[in-house]
């Protein structure tokens, strides 16, 4: 199989970012994320991209940094809590090993506090943030190789986790 190693999935603030990191520090490549990839091109953050472009230009933007990152990234890759929203990408994902990291709502505002730095939670974060994972959370599902929980867990026993999930044993 060509492409990462593992991809990390699911939603905003569940720390795949962070897990990715620590992730390919012991499988001993490197790490990846769509969403840095997305800020480095435009030049500007991605709330700033969705204020002035719009959702749907942002989800074009991310679709393409997905499938680029796909085909052009052998280490660890985490993407955007929306990417799975395409039906391509998740085509796509279905070729590769993926990790849903998962959190319940409690464990979210906990961790992000829902903050409006979060463009689609800027409106009552806790209701949004529900209704966000109850439009994801089958589709973070369908491409998921493995589904690996976060609540109350340290970002290295969710790494541990992840890997025993797929059955690797660190490098």
């Amino acid at each position: 199989m060509s492409g990462p190693l593992v991809v990390l999935v699911g939603p905003m603030g569940v720390g795949k970012s962070t897990v990715g990191h620590l992730l390919a520090e012991r499988l001993g490549t490197g790490f990846r994320d769509t969403d840095d990839d997305i800020v480095a091109a435009q030049g500007r953050a991605i709330s700033d991209i969705f204020v002035e472009d719009g959702e749907a230009a942002f989800r074009a933007l991310e679709k393409r940094a997905v499938r680029d990152a796909l085909s052009g990234h052998d280490g660890v890759l985490a993407l955007g809590g929306g990417a799975v929203l395409d039906a391509d990408t998740r085509a796509l994902l279905a070729a590769h090993r993926v990790v849903y990291l998962s959190m319940d709502v409690e464990e979210a505002v906990r961790r992000t506090g829902l903050n409006v730095a979060r463009p689609l939670l800027a409106v009552n974060p806790r209701k949004q943030w529900r209704e966000l994972m109850e439009a994801r959370r089958h589709l973070y599902e369908e491409v998921a190789t493995a589904v690996v929980p976060t609540d109350g867990r340290a970002p290295e026993e969710v790494t541990r986790a992840a890997l025993e999930a797929l059955e690797w044993k660190e490098a």
